[in-house]
């Protein structure tokens, strides 16, 4: 049998294939001529999913809370859809899928999908192909996608640009490092959730945070919400404070604004991928060497290599193969 075309695939997901879905989010993170592919084939489709983000810290709990919060997302959305970026394995490349297992137990059925991206070694907490893999799951009739970052430091904030909203999941403790975070996680988020709350720290964290945030200008109050979510503790209320904050952003036309900002995202991204494969091929080509060896000898300026660089650039598909 022989293996079904990129729009084959794809039009059998946006039918509700879940089998075909995952296959070709494979082949998109796989092969970037099948993303681009897919990007052009749902080139003119409006964005209408809502994206909420998770991130924060390694061992913060995010997977656990988002397996809390399934039960409560799905009785809103009806579907919702889970991508996870998880570390590479140093064999294949691929998600160590930690945190599709962790999840698993959620008992919903088909009305969750849980995918697992690997970074790739991509910094921003993300993975490369995050932001078409949203458009993906937003062609495909998934009314909620919620995105979890790979949580490997304060300034692994890419989750900003594709999210409707940012949820950053924190334990008691981390006061102790405070002034050093401060900078980067608390200007992400939206909601704040301090998880792990049964144990010690939990007022100086939540004073720690209440401090740092009053010194925002946010367009929507910010809220602390404490949790316990290996118990299910303090979840639902976490999920009513989530869609107070949908419900007033929606009023507000944040939701646009952000839908606009995965879009430009996207194309920022495209096009930075473009651009760094056509200055690869300058790089690597026998006339490229020497225009840099004769930069390095100072026979040729930076401003005029500069300028040879970028020619080349706007006129390598017009060279012949």
């Amino acid at each position: 049998m022989s293996e079904p075309t990129t729009q084959a695939l794809l039009t059998s997901a946006m039918a509700g294939n879940r089998s075909h879905l995952a296959r070709l989010l494979s082949q998109i993170e796989r092969n970037s001529k099948v993303e681009t592919q897919v990007r052009l084939a749902l080139a003119g489709i409006p964005a209408t999913s809502v994206v909420i983000g998770l991130t924060g810290p390694p061992g913060a709990g995010k997977s656990t809370l988002i397996s809390a919060l399934l039960t409560h997302a799905t009785a809103s959305f009806n579907k919702t859809a889970v991508l996870a970026v998880d570390p590479s394995s140093p064999f294949s490349r691929g998600a160590l899928l930690g945190d599709r297992v962790r999840m698993q137990s959620h008992g919903l059925g088909d009305r969750v999908f849980i995918r697992s991206m690997a970074s790739r070694g991509e910094t921003g907490g993300l993975a490369r192909t995050t932001a078409t893999a949203i458009q993906v799951l937003d062609a495909c009739d998934w009314p909620l996608i919620v995105l979890e970052t790979l949580g490997i430091g304060q300034v692994e904030l890419d989750v900003m640009d594709l999210a409707s909203m940012v949820a950053v999941v924190l334990n008691p403790g981390w006061g102790d490092t405070f002034q050093a975070n401060k900078a980067g996680l608390t200007e992400a988020g939206d909601v704040f959730v301090i998880n792990k709350a049964d144990k010690d720290g939990v007022e100086q964290t939540r004073a720690d945070l209440q401090d740092s945030l009053s010194l925002l200008k946010p367009p929507l109050p910010i809220n602390i919400f404490e949790t316990v979510a290996v118990k299910h503790q303090g979840v639902e209320a976490l999920w009513r404070g989530i869609e107070a904050y949908l419900k007033e952003a929606q009023k507000l036309g944040l939701l646009e604004q952000k839908r606009l900002s995965r879009r430009r995202r996207l194309l920022m991204r495209i096009l930075q991928r473009d651009f760094d494969v056509r200055m690869h091929a300058y790089l690597t080509s026998e006339y490229g060497d020497n225009q840099i060896l004769g930069a390095l000898a100072g026979s040729l300026s930076i401003e005029a290599l500069r300028a040879d660089l970028f020619e080349y650039i706007a006129n390598v598909d017009k060279r012949p193969r």
